[in-house]
């Protein structure tokens, strides 16, 4: 990846030998605490037709004399050799019983080229740029945080994808399809995953919840830019969301969610900063990063800074530095200071990883643990 690697001392060839035999362990794991839980297996036939019409994004379309499809597969292979352009899938599902209560994710493993899927006739996620700005996204696992408020607990569900290949292998071609949830995940009492504004530049003016930002273009979050029309772009941006929260939060202590940013962020509530990771200087380019991209983002707001019923602003500057850049993964949202510590009380694996990945070549904690 693109980042710095940190230096790493050369080991005795005995460390080695540990190494080999322990690193299975240490592997299995943190993946295991990272597994998802499937909820809804979602392979198998969609509907597919081939041209555009963003109606077909809407619920109440009438799909029922189109084609099926194989999903994942490339379009190539099930009957629709040779052909780049657009198309659309649909897919109908009723969620299992209690799911509506799950945070739930939509995966629609790897889309060639370019993509956009709706539920239930809402957009919840883009991936590449289309024509005439074509950038291909071919290559990136889409795992999309569902906003619980769009789903139909007792009743039809569509998903709908609209996908624009460019060349060679077309359409939902490889990876895990369905709905899940993620193990240990740390859920918002309420959830700003979605649409935010976006503008790439500085300005420290961004940072008053007065100015108008209506001017600025939408992106999701969380979602790399690179894959929503900023491609190439390394250098400071700005997120905005305009939000209200309940009056039974009021009083309380508010913690801010914003998953993982890449690379170095400042954040904003009502004008006041809240937290940062790093520092981006006055010239941003000379701003050092390592491995703060991988950092989760959780920030405490203090007392009063946040009005019940009224419109509050977050605002984020974050600066990247090559590569991906961005508010690039969840959880994000909100959540009270009890429910905070009620998640920590659950999760003691996270501080004994994150303690060992400082030095994963000294192997006392081994044996003093």
């Amino acid at each position: 990846m693109k980042k710095n690697r940190p230096t790493i001392f050369k080991p005795h060839r005995m460390y080695f030998l540990l190494i080999s035999l322990l690193l299975p362990l240490v592997l299995f794991s943190f993946a295991a605490a990272e597994d998802w839980r499937t909820v809804l297996d979602l392979r198998g036939k969609w509907k597919f037709d081939l041209g555009d019409d963003k109606k077909r994004a809407n619920a109440a379309f009438d799909d029922s004399k189109w084609d099926e499809i194989f999903v994942p597969s490339p379009w190539e292979d099930e009957g629709y050799p040779g052909y780049d352009g657009y198309a659309w899938y649909r897919k109908h599902f009723r969620l299992p019983q209690g799911a509506e209560k799950k945070s739930l994710f939509l995966r629609l493993g790897c889309i060639d080229d370019v993509s956009e899927a709706y539920l239930n006739g809402v957009l919840i996620a883009i991936t590449g740029s289309f024509p005439p700005d074509f950038t291909t996204a071919y290559n990136t696992p889409i795992v999309i945080a569902l906003p619980q408020n769009l789903l139909n607990a007792s009743g039809d569900n569509v998903i709908a994808v609209r996908v624009y290949d460019d060349q060679l292998a077309g359409g939902i071609t490889q990876g895990k399809i369905g709905l899940y949830e993620a193990r240990d995940v740390l859920e918002p009492e309420i959830s700003f995953s979605g649409q935010w504004r976006f503008k790439t530049g500085d300005s420290e003016k961004w940072t008053d919840p007065a100015f108008d930002d209506g001017s600025w273009n939408q992106i999701f979050v969380p979602g790399y830019w690179e894959s929503q029309g900023y491609p190439g772009y390394d250098g400071v941006a700005w997120y905005r969301l305009h939000f209200k929260i309940p009056a039974e939060l009021e009083g309380k202590t508010i913690i801010f969610l914003l998953g993982k940013i890449d690379d170095l962020d400042e954040t904003y509530v009502n004008g006041k900063e809240i937290g940062h990771v790093g520092r981006i200087k006055s010239n941003p380019k000379r701003s050092e990063h390592n491995n703060e991209y991988s950092e989760f983002r959780v920030y405490t707001v203090p007392s009063g800074l946040l009005k019940a019923g009224q419109d509050n602003v977050i605002a984020v500057r974050v600066y990247d530095g090559g590569g991906g850049g961005g508010i690039y993964e969840g959880p994000i949202g909100i959540i009270s200071r009890e429910g905070y510590k009620e998640w920590r009380k659950h999760q003691p694996w996270k501080d004994r990883l994150k303690e060992d990945s400082r030095n994963f070549f000294d192997l006392n904690w081994i044996f003093d643990n």
